[in-house]
């Protein structure tokens, strides 16, 4: 199979503080997207070179409770712990390159693969992975010895646009590019075995205490980093 990074996820406590964090770090402020029915949250988004972008997400405050958890494990303790700090890079998503049938893929591997769900946000449509508590993407253990990866933001949830255009077309051009992405990881040899069986991705996992990303973005002003 064959991934692609689609785009990068900063969690915010609100989209206000979020927007503000990527202006400060990038000298660029995101522009407006829109709300997320189903799950309670809304964004804005910033156009990268490549066909990828950044998402800033926050819980909506005027959207009603959703009837299930949001995803990218907004709702759990972990990440409102993080939040209660400000804005971070939470995660990244991973799109999922034709002919291959997210759906299709999913059905074959369902203890690897999140349920697939279809999402709408005005006129885009797309299927994309998440799991029934709403928490971030993990990875089973394995009957050889290969331990089990908790879902902390790493390994990516999967996408698949179900339109002829991809979002990252009608963003402007800011001048930013994605230089690196950087995973950090205690358990970085395994990791390393979940994306490759993924299809690749955008980085070599390093090994480290904690499990973290940053990105390099070539801006206007030079070379900054979110975290």
């Amino acid at each position: 199979m064959t991934i692609a990074l689609d785009h990068l996820v900063i969690a915010a406590p609100t989209l206000a503080a979020g927007a503000q964090h990527v202006a400060d770090a990038l000298g660029v402020a995101p522009q407006p997207g829109g709300a997320h029915p189903g799950m309670g949250t809304h964004n804005c988004l910033l156009g990268l070179f490549g066909g990828a972008y950044l998402e800033v997400i926050a819980i909506d405050p005027e959207a009603p409770p959703p009837a299930r958890p949001r995803w990218f494990g907004m709702d759990t303790e972990a990440v409102q712990a993080r939040l209660r700090h400000g804005p971070f890079l939470l995660h990244w998503v991973a799109r999922v390159e034709r002919p291959t049938d997210l759906s299709l893929w999913q059905a074959q591997y369902p203890g690897r693969i999140a349920p697939v769900i279809p999402m709408t946000r005005g006129d885009l449509r797309w299927r994309i992975t998440v799991p029934e508590d709403g928490s971030l993407p993990a990875w089973p253990a394995d009957d050889v010895g290969g331990a089990a990866i908790p879902g902390d933001g790493i390994l990516p949830t999967l996408i698949q646009w179900d339109v002829a255009t991809h979002p990252s077309s009608r963003l402007p051009n800011q001048g930013l590019a994605l230089r690196s992405l950087r995973a950090r990881h205690p358990q970085a040899a395994r990791l390393a075995e979940a994306m490759q069986w993924l299809g690749g991705g955008p980085f070599v996992p390093e090994a480290s205490t904690l499990a973290e990303l940053s990105a390099e973005i070539e801006t206007p002003d030079g070379v900054r980093t979110l975290r």
